[in-house]
């Protein structure tokens, strides 16, 4: 009796590997696996291994059902290279898989950190959509847009907190990383924190900035916000977490700016005249005379000040650091029950008194006319005598604008003082930092050029001194006065009947 067993065929036409298989059927190992599966191909697993026998695949081959059989479609840029052969690294991969009937492709855009390939997938029912994906991909590679491989996990928040904690923080001021740290921790993480880094658009700033101002928050607040997004998200495009700078692409509220009225010579007079008589009244004439920023004139040491060179006529002023605004800890071991902790009988000092000035160019010397050499000998005995009196409460800190005690002045208290000055005075109440714009506007009344004047008051550029010189009534007077000068000669004066207002009318 003939063995019906369907692996009784063919001992003697021999069995094949699956690799031989699907050589004989044309098709990839991994789809004569899922013909196997399927129980479309029969197979011999008698001596523990997976072997196709001949007559199944010729059995297969024979099924007049061929629309059901699994086809490799070779794509179009397959098809011109010869077979057997893979395309060449870095060249895109496109294949259609008959496991979910899709077209696949892959694309290598860069090398990872470990150093491997960083080849992106992309998938489509469509080739010819497909085909223009990759092709977009491709250009988006070429041109540095792709973002870095593993930052499509990576949100807003974390990548916030990852910037002003680890790369802010080692390069800008307190100051600036303090306003910094407000921005995003008080109003960007709190909105758009869980957003993917990669997904974030222009829209969601756009709809903070709207929630801001409902909140009653002022558009001055709402830039400082969209600065702070604009630096951090600037910093995430360079290093290729994010294909564009969404911030770049938002628009903020218009902020109005602040019209200001710099003092006139006569009110910087009475200012002067008042302040004189007063404590630490040499730190106005540094106000309103040399134009220093707060933090510069605070900032003071009096090894900056060279006030003895009678001879030489060299006396100099040397703007070297910056006074920083004191921030605290409670230092108590006990809760003191206070809440801001600068009240704390115990406060520990977090940041040191002192940093960096502004720029570069604001680290610069200034010469001191011989009034202000005076004047500013005339403080420092007086802090002397302040020293005797002060015995050994004195804390010796060489600070040219001190406290009774030696000690550097608080920004916050210098600024009450300033108040406290212009109502004793009787003058129009203004900012501090307006004390600098009325300087800078009495060395343009002065004639003070623009190049010289940069260099005095420590612009970083020429443009920043337009926001500082303004052109007031007397600037323009005094402009029309010499262009009167230039051009209207006595001869002209006589012929055209015209007098110049120099002239001194006849009685």
């Amino acid at each position: 009796m003939a063995d019906c067993s369907p692996f009784s065929h063919g001992p003697e036409r021999g069995l094949l590997s699956i690799k031989e298989a699907a050589a004989a059927l044309g098709v990839s190992q991994s789809t004569m696996y899922k013909l196997i599966k399927e129980e479309k191909v029969q197979v011999d697993r008698s001596e523990g291994q997976t072997r196709v026998p001949s007559w199944a695949i010729d059995e297969y081959m024979a099924n007049p059902d061929r629309s059901k059989r699994a086809k490799r479609r070779s794509p179009s840029s397959r098809r011109n290279r010869p077979d057997g052969t893979r395309a060449p690294n870095g060249e895109s991969s496109i294949y259609f898989s008959d496991s979910d009937k899709l077209w696949h492709a892959w694309v290598t855009v860069g090398v990872k950190d470990d150093g491997s390939p960083d080849r992106r997938h992309r998938k489509c029912k469509d080739e010819k959509a497909l085909r223009r994906r990759v092709n977009e991909l491709v250009q988006a590679r070429d041109a540095g847009h792709v973002a870095k491989a593993g930052s499509s996990l990576v949100t807003v928040e974390q990548w916030l907190t990852h910037w002003v904690e680890n790369i802010a923080a080692l390069k800008v001021r307190p100051s600036t990383l303090a306003s910094y740290r407000v921005a995003v921790f008080h109003h960007l993480v709190p909105n758009i924190g869980r957003h993917r880094l990669e997904k974030i658009e222009p829209e969601h700033f756009e709809a903070l900035y709207r929630k801001m101002l409902e909140a009653a928050s002022k558009p001055a607040t709402v830039h400082q916000v969209h600065r702070t997004a604009r630096t951090a998200f600037g910093v995430a495009y360079t290093r290729r977490l994010i294909p564009k700078n969404p911030v770049a692409f938002a628009t903020p509220p218009t902020v109005e700016e602040i019209e200001i009225d710099p003092y006139t010579v006569e009110e910087v007079e009475r200012i002067l005249v008042t302040a004189l008589k007063r404590r630490n009244g040499f730190r106005w004439v540094l106000a309103l005379v040399f134009g220093f920023r707060q933090g510069e004139a605070l900032g003071f040491q009096w090894s900056d000040f060279r006030i003895d060179d009678e001879d030489t006529g060299n006396e100099t002023i040397y703007v070297r650091r910056n006074r920083l605004r004191p921030k605290y800890s409670h230092g108590c071991s006990d809760p003191c029950a206070r809440k801001w902790p600068g009240l704390c009988p115990q406060r520990v000092e977090l940041l040191p008194k002192t940093g960096s000035v502004k720029s570069k160019a604001a680290e610069r010397p200034f010469p001191v006319p011989r009034p202000i050499v005076f004047l500013a000998r005339v403080h420092r005995e007086a802090q002397r005598q302040e020293r005797l009196a002060a015995g050994p409460q004195w804390v010796d800190g060489g600070w040219v604008i001190a406290t009774e005690t030696g000690e550097a002045v608080n920004p916050r208290t210098d600024w009450d003082d300033w108040k406290k000055l212009l109502k004793a005075a009787g003058v129009r109440d203004a900012r501090l930092h307006d004390a600098r714009h009325t300087a800078a506007t009495l060395a343009l009344l002065a004639g003070v050029l623009d190049r010289t004047a940069q260099v005095l008051f420590g612009w970083a550029n020429a443009k920043n001194g337009e926001r500082y010189r303004h052109v007031t009534r007397a600037v323009q007077r005094d402009a029309a006065d010499r262009l009167e000068a230039l051009v209207w000669s006595p001869r002209l004066a006589l012929e055209s009947g015209a007098a110049p207002r120099s002239a001194t009318p006849e009685d």
